[in-house]
């Protein structure tokens, strides 16, 4: 016997209609070079509408990729529903990275146009010719002050905007693909994740649920954590849905600049990763503020970063994880009931874990190998795998060999965790070598590979050490060819034009030998405890 309820398609053109029907009065603040701007939802919803007759204006295909690449704004939230909703696929740039990852991901996914803040066109139009698929570059206007090329492929977004007419917004597949986001979270090129509306929608309502987010049409939402990273952990789709008003930083991410708006404009939840946070406490500590809830992920909150906020600000960082595989947001470390009356030390304790995933999502622990489960006694761990309707099961077009999921059906998701009897994660290490700096992936494997192209270089091995900003930065153990010298500098000089400037190692220690394991490999776990003490700049 089947159910007899409406077979109603999860889609983002239904999260878009309520918002447009019933929280028009809801306000969109921006904040860029050219000023503060300050929109209502139903301005934006008719600037979304016509946004889609602009798609169909430029020739954007049935399924076409829309590249975007910009920072937090009212612009980029019209993207983020247009696409979707008029049956294409957003997929955020991430103008972090460096040229020669924007032009793989660009060309991968097949982006067919990029909208591209003015106040980061210089970093994208130098590769213009480098993908191939790209046909025009719509310029949004930040106030950014740079120049803009005359050339016939760059329009301009308001123009554009001007002219067009308003569209219907009607997806009816809730398995179509909504949106695409690229993670260098593993050695080797980048990888797709790809996002259906259902899942999409699923996330946006978990987020909104009092155990994550919690927004309501009370709150004013604030995210810090970039539009182009895990999908702005998807409060771009819940805060809009629960009828929160929603505060853009923009191209301003100054710490000062942040706690600005965070007092200025009444924000009462904001997220973002660990480093922003250290950042901003100095600026909001003492100062007058309706904050009820800082999310944090990207990276462990540090508990002595918590406890400052709850003895300075008021309130303690809230934890959350998950990864760009899972949409991204699969848990959170809000404090338990049965803790309510522990002492500040457990209390902090707890806040410091990943959490209990979200209703959704389902977790569990196992030896990688033999996908044997282990005992939930917060003693045990093994590799941390979930499964749940916002979690990907592949990537999209990966290289050979990359597996993502297990023959079960677990997503593997390369941490090492424990869990208590109560299934709440405690994160342990990595099963990878990947070093995790302010919230964003550095590959060690990528790093040694241009290390080792120096001439000078027979071997070179690269860890992450703890930093007391940055969680981790990058250390390279270096093994120099008998004969041959090279100093510290030399190799910073020769990666320059060869990494991302973050991804620069914060030092070089030069060894006499990279050890290995029995099989060959480097073994990284005994340089990370040689260099356990190594005292890096802050």
């Amino acid at each position: 016997m089947r159910g007899l309820m409406q077979d109603y398609p999860l889609t983002i053109d239904s999260i878009f209609r309520h918002v447009e029907q019933h929280y028009g009065d809801g306000t969109i603040v921006t904040n860029n070079p050219g000023g503060v701007t300050r929109a209502t939802y139903a301005e934006w919803a008719q600037r979304t509408r016509k946004l889609g007759g602009v798609l169909d204006t430029l020739g954007i295909s049935a399924d076409g990729r829309v590249g975007t690449f910009g920072w937090n704004s009212q612009r980029h939230l019209e993207l983020y529903f247009a696409a979707p909703c008029s049956g294409r696929v957003l997929h955020t740039l991430n103008v972090r990275l460096f040229p020669e990852q924007l032009t793989y991901i660009a060309n991968h996914a097949e982006d067919e146009v990029v909208f591209v803040d003015r106040t980061v066109l210089p970093l994208l139009w130098p590769l213009i010719d480098t993908m191939k698929t790209v046909k025009q570059v719509v310029v949004m206007d930040d106030g950014g002050g740079n120049e803009i090329p005359d050339d016939d492929r760059i329009l301009d977004y308001e123009t554009l905007l001007a002219d067009a007419e308003p569209v219907e917004f009607a997806v009816s597949d809730e398995l179509r693909a909504a949106s695409m986001c690229y993670t260098s979270g593993t050695t080797g090129n980048p990888k797709g994740v790809v996002y259906s509306h259902r899942s999409t929608v699923l996330h946006a309502m978990a987020a909104i649920a009092p155990n994550a987010f919690g927004f309501s049409v009370r709150d004013v939402a604030m995210p810090v954590v970039p539009m182009f990273h895990a999908n702005a952990w998807g409060i771009a789709q819940a805060a809009p849905a629960a009828g929160a008003s929603l505060v853009m930083p923009g191209a301003l991410m100054q710490p000062e600049a942040l706690a600005k708006l965070i007092v200025d404009e009444g924000v009462t939840f904001t997220a973002g990763v660990p480093t922003i946070w250290q950042g901003v406490l100095p600026h909001l500590a003492g100062q007058p503020h309706k904050l009820r809830d800082i999310g944090c992920g990207g990276s462990a909150v540090p508990k002595a970063l918590s406890e400052a906020y709850r003895e300075q600000v008021g309130i303690p960082i809230l934890q959350a994880w998950g990864m760009t595989e899972t949409s991204p947001v699969a848990s959170s470390g809000i404090l338990p009931r049965r803790f309510e009356d522990a002492d500040d030390a457990t209390k902090a304790d707890r806040r410091a874990r990943a959490g209990v995933p979200l209703f959704g999502v389902e977790a569990r622990i196992v030896d990688a190998d033999t996908l044997e489960p282990q005992a939930w006694d917060d003693t045990a761990t093994g590799e941390l795998q979930v499964r749940g309707p916002w979690c990907a099961q592949d990537y999209y077009n990966p290289d050979a060999g990359v597996e993502l999921t297990t023959p079960d059906g677990w997503m593997k998701t390369g941490d090492v965790a424990a869990m208590d009897e109560f299934g709440s994660i405690r994160i342990a290490d990595r099963t990878k070598d990947l070093i995790k700096s302010g919230g964003e992936w550095i590959s060690s494997v990528d790093l040694e590979n241009a290390i080792m192209s120096h001439p000078a270089v027979k071997e070179a091995a690269v860890v992450g050490i703890p930093h007391p900003k940055w969680d981790e930065r990058p250390l390279a153990c270096v093994v120099l060819r008998e004969g041959e010298s090279a100093t510290e500098q030399d190799i910073l000089d020769h990666l320059k034009p060869l990494v991302a400037k973050w991804w620069m190692p914060e030092a070089v220690e030069f060894i006499d030998e990279v050890p290995k394991t029995s099989v060959g490999k480097f073994s990284k776990k005994d340089l990370r405890s040689r260099f356990a003490e190594y005292a890096l700049k802050s």
